[in-house]
């Protein structure tokens, strides 16, 4: 009985065990299955943040200018590309592999040296790789690579400062990187994998993850060739004229959109799109809105005369002397030959508040509103801060500051027909989808003249090219109005001598513009004078700009505009027509002739002025174009016409020679023919 008893008892407790058992099993299984699983999945299930590749940047056209490329990163286990002890020829199989791939990747030696090195647990390989030049060596036991994604700077210096950068983690540092990175940046995305006891990882389709998702991609007012040719010509006047530094602005004046802003500093620390950032004081360019108000208020006209006595003049204590001295001027001669005295005389007829609001009415003083994290507002003194000499000084543009966007965009007023318009650098804002979320609309700031006061300040500045201080940037078959601008620079709030400021600003055409050209320049030291070292660089941008076939220019229009000439000679072939005999020849055997753009060649009374094709040989092919487009021709090559910037793979090589050839004489906008060095 007593064995038995204890019998029952052992297989009691065997039974009671069962039970537990299979209750704990029931409770894990069914109760508690949540739990366990999510345990399992921590254990055994690796999860990552995948990054989201920030939008694309577009200029106006859709050309690219911004984007995240996908890279990888490389990490070595050595003891785990080895392997197992036992298997010690296989092992060192793929450490030599290893060792080879990492070498043809370009690793240095230092690097091949400590990813081989099985005394070592974890080598992080220095560098970023495209993922199609490492697959081989992504399969390599022991080999972990990492996407990550790099954003690719835009291609010139004037774009970086005025489109930013993104540091290596993606993070925005400036420009309109930072200050649009809410639209560019995308949303993460999750990347699971399993994981062995070993560590090792390994892909399962039964894991699911998120794709990443790409931000918005943004399309900028900017057109890229535009951009170019504003950044080269800047950079060779810049080097031209001795400068510090200069800014270069192409607007729209119908829409207010910035087609190109060119920025150049001597100081490597200068980062900035400096046409934002730093104010000046305008100069003489100020000197047209005068003239503007006081034609609106009928208090004076353009043929009304004032006494400029001889250049020399003093008021409230102070000399003014104008470069240009007459007894008297005209309204349209003050604007014209940039007199100081004659401005100030016309400014006097304004009460302080007029002068101010008229100032403040034009943008100056608040900022302009581009989307950019450090734009400067400028400076305008209210009248209660005004000494004695503020208002002479305002007329001729000192006193206050401006920033080279501000400026442009009150020339656009008179452009435009009289309207102050909200400037633009960003056009459209698209999803990942392509689909439009924002498409940029013209916005009227306020109206600060008349369409008749507009139209007749485009004649005044129009005669300041034809006649007056802006001469050298006279076109040969365009009319295009302008003003000049030189100003003293200022250093710790005093004035410096030998220091300048020479501006220039021109509406291209004169009628119905389709460009405000704003050009400044820093300190030149061959020319101080806006005429003379601002005026040509205008010259210069508007040849290369109508050469250019994606200009983003109205060509049906330009076609349309009234025509110009400018007395030259030039030889015409005997061949030329019968006409010849009608205007005779000179000793020289020389005939004056004209070319109009767009139309056959025509003998007029005047006479244009026929460029010389610049030579180009040996100069590489993208140099080349450049420098044919500057002089105003058009271009062609291998059959097909082109414009910078050229592709990477069209603009390969060296120019063997123009047709015609280098020295000859053609007329702006003709066609050159470019040809490649075999």
């Amino acid at each position: 009985m007593i064995r038995a008893s204890r019998v029952s008892v052992l297989h009691g407790a065997f039974v009671l065990f069962a039970l537990v058992l299979a209750a704990r099993s029931a409770k894990v299984q069914l109760l508690e299955t949540a739990q366990w699983r999510a345990k399992a999945r921590r254990q055994q299930v690796a999860a990552s943040s995948v990054a989201a590749p920030r939008g694309r940047i577009l200029d106006v056209t859709g050309a690219l200018l911004v984007e995240s490329r996908e890279l990888v990163t490389l990490s070595v286990a050595p003891r785990e590309t080895a392997g197992d002890r036992r298997r010690v020829a296989a092992g060192s199989t793929r450490i030599r592999a290893l060792g080879r791939a990492l070498a043809r990747l370009g690793v240095a030696h230092e690097w091949v040296s400590r990813a081989t090195d099985t005394s070592r647990a974890w080598v992080s390989v220095p560098g970023r790789f495209l993922a199609s030049d490492v697959a081989t060596i992504s399969a390599i036991r022991g080999v972990h690579a990492e996407r990550v994604l790099e954003r690719v700077a835009p291609p010139s210096d004037g774009l970086r400062r005025l489109v930013g950068r993104a540091d290596g983690a993606g993070e925005p540092v400036d420009g309109l990187e930072k200050t649009l990175d809410p639209l560019l940046r995308g949303e993460m995305g999750r990347a699971a994998v399993f994981r062995d006891a070993k560590g090792v990882r390994f892909y399962s389709p039964a894991l699911e993850g998120s794709e990443p998702k790409p931000g918005r991609t943004v399309v900028l007012t900017i057109n890229l060739v535009l951009q170019e040719i504003a950044e080269r010509t800047l950079s060779d006047a810049v080097r031209q004229v001795g400068a510090s530094g200069g800014d270069i602005i192409m607007l729209d004046p119908a829409s207010g959109e910035v087609r190109a802003m060119a920025s150049r500093r001597a100081d490597p620390r200068s980062t900035a799109a400096t046409a934002l950032t730093e104010p000046y004081e305008p100069g003489s360019t100020l000197k047209p809105f005068v003239a503007a108000r006081l034609l609106e208020l009928k208090r004076a006209r353009t043929d009304e005369v004032v006494n400029t006595f001889n250049g020399r003049w003093e008021v409230n204590g102070r000399r003014i002397v104008d470069d240009h001295p007459a007894a008297s001027f005209s309204l349209a001669d003050v604007i014209r030959y940039s007199s100081n005295i004659g401005i100030i005389q016309f400014a006097q007829r304004f009460s302080a508040r007029e002068q101010y609001e008229l100032l403040r009415d034009l943008g100056f003083g608040v900022p302009s509103g581009l989307p950019y994290p450090a734009e400067e507002s400028g400076w305008l003194p209210s009248p209660h801060r005004w000494d004695s000499q503020t208002p002479a000084s305002l007329a001729m543009g000192y006193a206050l500051n401006v920033t080279p966007v501000q400026l442009a965009v009150a020339y656009g007023a008179i452009a435009n027909g009289g309207e102050l318009l909200e400037p633009a650098l960003v056009k459209e804002i698209r999803n990942a989808d392509g689909s439009v979320e924002y498409l940029r609309a013209r916005r009227v700031v306020r109206r600060v003249m008349s369409e008749e006061t507009a139209s007749t300040l485009r004649g005044l500045l129009r005669g300041v090219v034809e006649g007056g201080t802006g001469s050298a940037a006279q076109l040969s078959t365009f009319d295009i109005g302008g003003k000049t601008g030189t100003a003293k620079r200022t250093e710790h709030g005093r004035y410096v001598a030998g220091r300048y400021t020479a501006s220039f600003v021109a509406l291209f055409p004169a009628e119905h513009p389709q460009l405000v050209v704003l050009v400044k320049l820093d300190d030149p030291q061959k020319s101080i004078y806006g005429g003379k070292a601002a005026a040509p660089v205008s010259k210069t941008l508007l040849l290369a700009a109508i050469a250019a076939r994606e200009s983003s220019l109205d060509r049906r229009s330009l076609a349309a505009a009234p025509t110009r000439s400018v007395r030259t000679r030039a030889t015409l072939p005997e061949s030329a027509t019968s006409a010849d005999s009608l205007r005779g020849r000179s000793q020289s055997g020389s005939v004056p002739f004209v070319f109009q753009v767009g139309e056959p060649r025509t003998l007029l009374p005047t006479v244009v002025t026929a460029h010389a094709v610049p030579n180009v040989l040996g100069l590489p092919l993208r140099s080349a174009v450049y420098l044919l487009h500057r002089a105003g021709f058009r271009v062609t090559f291998d059959g097909e016409p082109v414009h910078p910037p050229l592709s990477s793979s069209s603009g390969t090589g060296m120019a063997a020679g123009t047709s015609p050839v280098a020295g000859a004489a053609a007329p702006a906008g003709s066609t050159v023919h470019l040809s490649r060095l075999r």
